[in-house]
């Protein structure tokens, strides 16, 4: 659980922090209480050598322990009944010297002692002894204090994250809800929690991004499976009436008749080819496959024109103005400019010439035909859009779709004008190859929106 993982991160590190702070704490005080029992102790030493030296008996501590060492070594005690302290060989040399100090720790009945030998003015040494035994009581309750106190804190700190956690994976839990709804119902339709500014809310906006997508993804694909099974019903419906026509003629028709049903079966059979082959491309995408590269237009372009010239027997002509290298996919590209020239050489009459001119980075297609009405010019490039009068002339309406589409993957633009002088002039718009060189023209196109035009 997401909750739980973040929550023990932070107790964690938490837990850490005070911990270190503690431990820093408690070596701080140890040193601080150390210090002073250490002036106390070089305090009380000084105090009770001035006491001897004016003949006076220092008062007694409860935690103190004082006694003279003479030079030979003879201890004795300034209160009576106190319990003696050990004399080392430092001890005594400082005693028997008069110079010099000496500064040991010692246990003494079980307690341990911290004891100062410092030489008396008139010879021997005084020995005063520091019980420790407050000090360690008050190091052991400031430790327990500490750990009661680090413990509080973590578990405050746990509760708050928690609910800290909690209230920030809000979003998340929302979000997650609502593709869960979405992947058990399959409804694209349902909406996304409001997004904030964070980066929680730049998933969300990441996400709905994404299921727009897939909504316009599905509408457009229901939208071809209704327009494809609208089309592909006109040749079916000619090809089984043919074919039923003949099946009930059992060879009883004028070789005419039967002649002219033959050539509608095999020409309802293209068209239906046509259909079906350019549907795939349209569900595919297969010319987005390859990587995108240089293109020259005019070579592709003068490909292009040959291969139409030779097939149909039209004249194709190709100008260029400042021809300017495109950055897309050759094939793509390729497939744009041979549906051009068909569409321009099915809608031109016969023995009229066909243009194909190339400015920078834009390439169009004019052609001698009856032109584009105004109104008609965006709907040209819709998938099976057939105009006024066009109905009875041979196509599967997908043609100039199938150029939109693949124009609009290269980020650049189509078009459908009239032309000067009649007819219509087809054509796209793409980006300049990026480089030092290559500035772009004034015809081309640097957007990356691609409006349906």
């Amino acid at each position: 659980m997401l909750r739980t993982k973040i929550t023990v991160l932070v107790v964690a590190a938490a837990a850490l922090a005070i911990a270190v702070t503690a431990f820093a704490s408690f070596r701080n005080v140890s040193d601080v209480v150390g210090d002073e029992l250490e002036r106390g102790l070089e305090d009380r030493t000084d105090t009770v050598r001035t006491l001897l030296a004016a003949d006076r008996t220092p008062p007694e501590r409860d935690d103190m322990i004082e006694q003279v060492l003479s030079p030979k070594g003879a201890v004795r005690p300034l209160a009576p009944g106190r319990t003696a302290l050990p004399v080392s060989a430092a001890d005594r040399r400082v005693a028997r010297t008069g110079q010099g100090t000496s500064r040991q720790d010692v246990m003494v009945s079980g307690t341990e002692y911290g004891i100062l030998t410092r030489p008396l003015p008139d010879g021997g040494a005084v020995m005063v002894g520091q019980s420790y035994r407050d000090a360690v009581r008050l190091e052991r309750d400031f430790l327990w204090r500490i750990c009661l106190t680090t413990a509080a804190a973590t578990g405050l700190s746990a509760l708050l994250g928690w609910l800290a956690v909690g209230r920030i994976l809000r979003p998340v839990r929302r979000l997650v809800r609502a593709t869960r709804r979405i992947t058990s119902t399959q409804d694209l339709s349902t909406s996304l929690p409001p997004a904030g500014k964070d980066e929680i809310g730049q998933l969300t906006l990441s996400f709905d991004t994404m299921l727009s997508a897939l909504r316009r993804s599905r509408s457009q694909q229901q939208e071809l499976v209704h327009n494809a099974s609208h089309e592909l019903r006109t040749p079916l419906t000619s090809v089984r009436g043919s074919a039923e026509l003949l099946q009930r003629a059992q060879g009883r028709l004028d070789p005419e008749d039967e002649q002219k049903i033959l050539a509608t079966l095999v020409t309802e059979a293209v068209a239906l080819d046509d259909l079906v082959r350019e549907l795939v491309e349209l569900a595919t995408d297969r010319y987005t496959e390859d990587e995108p590269t240089s293109v020259d237009l005019p070579t592709l372009a003068e490909d292009s024109a040959r291969r139409h010239s030779r097939r149909t027997g039209r004249t194709i002509t190709v100008t260029t103005t400042s021809p300017t290298p495109v950055h897309a996919r050759t094939r793509a590209l390729q497939r744009c400019v041979d549906n051009l020239l068909n569409n321009a050489v099915k809608f031109s009459p016969p023995g009229t010439p066909i243009t194909l001119h190339i400015d920078g980075c834009r390439l169009s297609v004019r052609d001698r035909g009856p032109g584009i009405p105004p109104e008609e010019r965006t709907a040209v490039f819709d998938r099976f859009h057939r105009g006024p009068g066009t109905q009875a002339i041979p196509g599967s309406g997908l043609g100039l779709a199938i150029v939109h589409d693949l124009v609009e993957a290269e980020h650049g633009t189509v078009f459908a004008t009239e032309a000067a002088g009649g007819g219509a002039e087809v054509g796209f718009r793409l980006p300049p190859r990026t480089g030092g060189e290559d500035a772009p023209p004034p015809g081309c196109a640097t957007s990356t929106g691609t409006p349906r035009l």
